[in-house]
């Protein structure tokens, strides 16, 4: 496996060994655990900004140096602040939560070797790029591609050999920095020495030789087979049951299991953290009607028409694989229907906002009247509500605000670090190795996927060994783990748990009909278990894994590491803002793994 360096070490002077001292978030399955230590690390650092407040911020010598040599435009900006005495305060303030960002260090990223360890790079993210044959990158192509990403030069990115009309998917965004929350290089497959409060947030994703991936690809058949079967019919129908069969004898699948140890049918293609196998499989916040302002918001969605799927013939897999538009284009149903099988989920992850589920989930939260978080400072206030701040515009702006922050720090990992291949490539491979032409290629999938019921009942209907995939282009044109989806998905749902309360019991649970045209009461026996909490952890993995597994063109881990990437870098960015409040405040919410995360600036 390789560890890939810090690529922004040669633009940094700030060491990377001190200790982190920022205690703005505590994250423990015991909330009092810890306080008395993180407390203490947390004084000093706010005794730091108050010195700071009182006695003048000033911009060291050395540091001004450095940044007029690496910057001079950068460098002509930066000045001691002015004699007012709030613009010192924000100096100070934006200063030393910098400086505390600067101190954590970064960790390993090691990543799942299959670039190196395959010459011809089959194992190894290369869409787009001029491809030479099925699974196979034209090596020179693939040298200008690897040039660029290790230059960063927007020059040598104009110079990629492609293999068709169609462009990469912007792969200079990961290279962009934010001014809030660490940078996307400080989270990785390990915590570090004096950063011992990270979590393994992006380890290595599976390599293509191993179990977990053949059994990852094996899922993703499955799930391409049952596109058009309702959620609710899963518990009836035959293909589910196979499904459900073959991935209980898997070891390495990583979806919920029963308490025998069984995947059953209404499990498939489930998320695993706290929440989600309760209740229906689509999470209330993408079916409860609500509004915007005044507008009225069905939840009612078109989705692509049933029964087409692309990609299974290897003339047109060819083709996308060079990015050449093959002309197919998704067909509509006219027929408005709320989320309810999974091709509507993909088809809505195809053309959605960024932000958009969970834009919406916010409305939803408003609309059925869940209270706010216990901790926010105006819960018990007489006098004052908030709004600017802890306040409907703060909520309804910081979920989009996290949105790009999520989807620049996920760019830097599928690009400078992981390059993992899409699904699409993996069953290719497949497909070339069942039809006997496996000797092109170094690499070979698990048995657990070649001798698959899933890739046979997937012959059976279209052919070919290919993946089908559900929009005629396949995936983007950027590498698959982790997803921008998830990111987007973890990072925004951390900030609705903040200002949220996780714990409310929704009222009235509803289930979509099986064709998807009306709204049903649910009444199954966990009907007053459904939870804030549980919903949105749910409505992430229905997001993702509908840009995912449903589609094709995702793999469960992607979804599974990004959550907690977007999860880990929201809780960063909500440290960081904790001292911009006038407001004392102490939050503490739910994490996605049952843990308790503390927000503070008391």
């Amino acid at each position: 496996m390789k560890q890939c360096p810090d690529r922004s070490a040669k633009d940094r002077e700030i060491t990377m060994n001190e200790k982190n001292t920022v205690a703005d978030v505590t994250e423990t399955r015991n909330p009092s655990a810890n306080n008395a230590a993180k407390g203490s690390s947390r004084r000093k650092f706010l005794g730091q900004v108050g010195a700071a407040l009182t006695g003048g911020v000033v911009l060291g010598k050395a540091a001004l140096a450095s940044a007029q040599s690496n910057n001079p435009a950068l460098g002509d900006r930066i000045s001691a602040p002015g004699r007012d005495p709030r613009v010192r305060r924000s100096f100070a303030i934006r200063l030393a939560t910098a400086q505390e960002e600067a101190r954590i260090p970064v960790p390993p990223h090691t990543t799942n070797g299959d670039e190196e360890r395959y010459h011809d790079k089959c194992g190894t993210y290369s869409k787009a790029i001029l491809q030479d044959g099925i699974g196979l990158v034209n090596l020179n192509a693939f040298q200008t591609f690897k040039r660029a990403l290790n230059s960063g030069n927007p020059t040598d990115f104009e110079h990629i050999i492609m293999g068709g009309p169609r462009t990469l998917n912007g792969p200079q965004g990961g290279l962009a920095f934010g001014l809030e929350g660490s940078d996307g290089v400080q989270f990785g497959n390990a915590p570090c020495p004096g950063n011992q409060e990270s979590v393994v947030v992006v380890p290595p994703s599976p390599a293509l030789a191993s179990e977990a991936y053949g059994t990852e690809l094996v899922e993703l058949y499955w799930a391409s087979l049952l596109r058009d079967v309702a959620f609710t019919d899963y518990v009836s129908n035959g293909t589910a049951a196979q499904a459900a069969q073959e991935l209980s004898g898997m070891p390495s699948y990583a979806g919920p299991r029963d308490a025998n140890g069984y995947v059953t049918p209404t499990l498939l293609f489930r998320g695993a953290n706290p929440g989600e196998t309760i209740g229906p499989y689509i999470s209330q916040l993408s079916i409860i009607p609500s509004f915007l302002g005044v507008q009225e918001m069905s939840q009612r969605m078109i989705a692509y028409a049933a029964g087409i799927d692309y990609m299974t013939d290897p003339t047109t897999f060819q083709q996308v694989q060079n990015g050449i538009d093959t002309g197919l284009q998704n067909q509509l149903d006219p027929q408005p229907r709320f989320l309810h099988n999974g091709r509507g989920l993909a088809t809505f992850t195809h053309v959605d906002v960024l932000y958009q589920a969970y834009f919406t989930a916010y409305l939803v939260l408003n609309t059925i009247g869940v209270p706010l978080n216990p901790g926010n400072p105006y819960v018990n206030s007489r006098t004052q509500n908030g709004f600017g701040t802890f306040g409907q515009p703060d909520f309804a702006a910081t979920v989009a605000a996290v949105a790009s922050f999520a989807l620049n720090c996920v760019w830097y990992q599928k690009w400078y670090i992981h390059l993992r291949q899409r699904p699409e490539s993996g069953g290719a491979i497949v497909r070339q190795i069942l039809t006997g032409h496996g000797g092109t290629l170094n690499g070979r999938p698990n048995n657990n996927v070649l001798n698959s019921t899933a890739v046979q009942q997937s012959f059976n209907r279209y052919g070919d060994y290919f993946l089908s995939q559900a929009f005629p282009e396949g995936s983007p044109t950027h590498p698959a783990y982790p997803t921008g989806h998830g990111t987007v998905a973890g990072a925004c749902i951390t900030i609705l748990k903040f200002f949220f309360d996780g714990n409310f019991v929704i009222p009235n649970p509803v289930v979509p009909s099986s064709d998807g045209l009306s709204l049903q009461p649910y009444t199954g026996g966990d009907a007053g278990q459904i939870t804030v909490n549980g919903e949105l952890n749910k409505l992430a993995h229905n997001i993702s894994f509908g840009h995912g597994i449903h589609s094709g063109i995702h793999w469960r881990s992607d979804t599974d590491s990004s959550i907690q990437l977007g999860e880990a870098l929201a809780i960063s960015i909500l440290q960081d803002r904790a001292l911009t409040y006038n407001e004392k405040f102490t939050v503490s919410f739910t994490k996605i793994d049952g843990t308790i995360a503390t927000i503070s600036n008391q």
